[in-house]
């Protein structure tokens, strides 16, 4: 089997390994501006080919003509986006090529924010109330109907990029305004106060083969976008929250049609009610390190399990190892120092130190749940005391 790669950032190092050890041909195509920058594990790729790009974006036509230029003299049997940004690219080429996996619009629900909560809602799963910012009188009512505050997003970033709280009405028509011509790639939601949690998966034709659910300390969006230590640790398996969260994960994965690979998705328990809420989902890895805390936690690296995945492909033939039943958690912070020195911390559970410029990070493992939240809580002040620092949230992705 052949395996080609999109790539438009540097990840999945462990997915292109595993593939390899899998016996599969591994092709690689990747942004120009990332030659001679990034360190892709040569030995486990058997060609590298590279798209001109602005900020990392390729020209679709383009990117369509130069991978069935490759396809002339190279069987390609399996297409894999390695980032967020690539799924949308692969989903084209495999329309194109006629290749297994999911198509143009199954991949919407797992990209586009306006189809996967339209999707979710139409599968019987609650969402929190939102409405795409196309036409402005259903927005004018929208906004009388929802109470405030509300959350302005991008249909198509990752993360919290992009995303601004509205207030009140007056600050949303400004805020669309500044949009200009790319209004109707974003949605207004209603903010509900609460919880988020994520859950993490490996889906084999279909069927969720592995879950695992955590919860983050305070919402990825607030500290993005007011500051503060990010924090998320692997949840009690057996607790009523991680229980529902795998039930309500289970039901995403069907209802948006998932067919294989790794998802991470994200949830809401609201503080008013205690009802969960789908907020996003997704076709990849998780960012930020998840997938080292998934690792830590059961033994599974999900890069790794994604390749198998797919080599299992519509036979179905794949299963998961035995899963352990640590638990884990990550502590992870900008910080004051080019290089911070976390040398002072020196508990045993500490399996892994974050080595990367202006951030301080730890990665906690314990067979206990009670001495991850303690350890937790700890880190998460001194955290504040010797490494914090603060910077506005961005508009667009960057290295």
């Amino acid at each position: 089997m052949t395996i080609l790669c999109l790539a438009s950032y540097e990840k999945g190092h462990e997915f292109l390994r595993e593939a390899k050890r899998q016996g599969c041909g591994v092709l690689l195509v990747t942004s120009l501006s990332l030659q001679g920058k990034a360190e892709w594990p040569a030995e486990s790729i058997d060609e590298i080919f590279y798209m001109p790009d602005e900020d990392h974006a390729w020209n679709r036509a383009d990117t369509v003509k130069a991978v069935s230029y490759l396809a002339r003299s190279r069987a390609i049997d399996r297409i894999v986006a390695l980032d967020d940004f690539d799924v949308e690219m692969a989903a084209a080429l495999r329309e194109h090529l006629r290749l297994p996996g999911m198509g143009e619009t199954t991949v919407r629900h797992f990209r586009d924010k306006l189809a996967m909560r339209m999707k979710a809602r139409e599968s019987g799963i609650e969402v929190p109330d939102f409405v795409p910012v196309l036409n402005y009188d259903v927005l004018r009512r929208f906004m009388e109907n929802t109470p405030a505050p509300w959350v302005l997003k991008p249909r198509s970033m990752a993360g919290a990029i992009g995303i601004k709280k509205i207030e009140r009405a007056e600050e949303l028509w400004p805020a669309i305004e500044l949009l200009g011509d790319m209004q109707s790639f974003y949605l207004l939601e209603r903010f509900v106060p609460g919880d988020i949690f994520h859950v993490d998966c490996i889906v084999s034709e279909k069927q969720v083969v592995f879950a695992i659910a955590s919860g983050y300390g305070r919402p990825p969006m607030e500290v993005s976008h007011g500051g503060g230590i990010f924090t998320t640790r692997i949840l009690e398996r057996e607790s009523d929250d991680a229980l529902r969260l795998v039930a309500e994960n289970q039901r995403v994965m069907e209802g948006l049609g998932m067919v294989r690979g790794v998802s991470h998705t994200e949830f809401i328990k609201a503080r008013s009610d205690g009802r969960i809420y789908f907020l996003e989902t997704s076709a990849r890895v998780g960012g930020a390190h998840i997938v080292d805390l998934v690792e830590a936690a059961t033994g599974l690296n999900l890069w790794r399990e994604w390749a198998k995945v797919e080599v299992a492909g519509a036979e179905g033939g794949y299963r998961p190892p035995v899963a352990n039943e640590d638990y884990a958690a990550l502590v992870i912070s900008l910080a004051r120092q080019q290089q911070p020195d976390t040398s002072a911390y020196q508990d045993a559970e500490i399996v892994w130190r974050l080595e990367h410029d202006h951030h301080a990070g730890l990665l906690l493992k314990s067979p206990s749940a009670a001495r991850i939240r303690e350890l937790l809580s700890t880190y998460e002040r001194r955290f504040t005391e010797d490494f914090y620092a603060y910077e506005p949230p961005r508009d667009k992705p960057s290295h």
